[in-house]
């Protein structure tokens, strides 16, 4: 059982959702972004998603494409990110998931990539750019280093190619709650709920279900439960809060782990 795999059984036989949490490495620098890590980890998150920084960050919303582009600025590069993961290790057991577009993997090699990251205490990749029609010798050689394969589906994803998806995940299946790019979004609109429970049928346990884009308050946690999700992944809001006190990051921690504790302490089935 992968560490993944373990904090997810252990979470559902406690009757509870994971909170997975993103931050952008190297935002507001590399020296603190460890530090932030554990601001949400004490705060309450289940796993860390750390984004490694890109120039072309398609997926994302304006408030990550800024952070990403304050990351590049401070000088972080891709092989950075098995540094910080080694440092969080030290302390945490935590869960570890790197967030990359292909590029910078296929730069570095998709092997020695893999054995940096599984050296580094990864437990899973998330590549959004890959599509799963291409991803079969990725897929082999995470197998190989024990690295659990996180691929993505989406409200327009048929039903064909989200078998596949399915069967080529591990860990948690991420599913893309509403069309368009990551943010902060105030309301949850019902069809978000309607997917949740769709893709809830759809993956029948096979694999953890983990809803993100647009999810920032205890309500949207709750809602997102109770329609199914095992897991619920907030990112643009706690970057938010890393842009808008990245001059303190003592405050900026203190504020991470409030949030992270109030969104967790909403990540309870009834």
């Amino acid at each position: 059982m992968t560490p993944i795999s373990k904090t997810f059984t252990e979470l559902k036989q406690q009757n509870r959702a994971a909170l997975i949490a993103y931050i952008t490495m190297g935002d507001p620098s590399l020296k603190n972004t460890p530090r932030l890590a554990s601001a949400l980890i004490e705060g309450g998150a289940d796993i860390i998603e750390l984004g490694i920084p890109f120039s072309d960050p398609i997926a994302d919303g304006p408030t990550i494409q800024a952070a990403v582009q304050r990351s590049l600025m401070n000088g972080a590069r891709p092989v950075h990110a098995f540094k910080v993961a080694r440092e969080i290790g030290e302390r945490y057991d935590t869960p570890l998931v790197l967030m990359t577009y292909y590029n910078p993997i296929f730069r570095h090699g998709l092997n020695k990539f893999l054995s940096s990251a599984k050296r580094a205490g990864i437990s899973g990749i998330i590549v959004p750019d890959l599509p799963v029609e291409e991803s079969a010798d990725y897929k082999k050689c995470c197998v190989s280093s024990s690295i659990d394969t996180i691929f993505l589906a989406s409200p327009s994803t048929e039903q064909q190619r989200l078998k596949e998806i399915i069967s080529r995940t591990t860990g948690y299946l991420y599913l893309i709650s509403l069309y368009g790019v990551t943010g902060v979004r105030r309301i949850l609109p019902p069809s978000t709920l309607e997917l949740v429970e769709k893709y809830s049928v759809a993956v029948d346990g096979s694999v953890p279900l983990a809803v993100g884009f647009g999810i920032s308050q205890p309500k949207h946690v709750r809602d997102l439960v109770h329609a199914g999700a095992d897991g619920v992944i907030v990112g643009s809001a706690f970057v938010k809060i890393v842009e808008e006190n990245g001059r303190n990051v003592a405050r900026a921690s203190a504020k991470l782990s409030q949030l992270a504790r109030s969104l967790k302490k909403a990540a309870t089935r009834t």
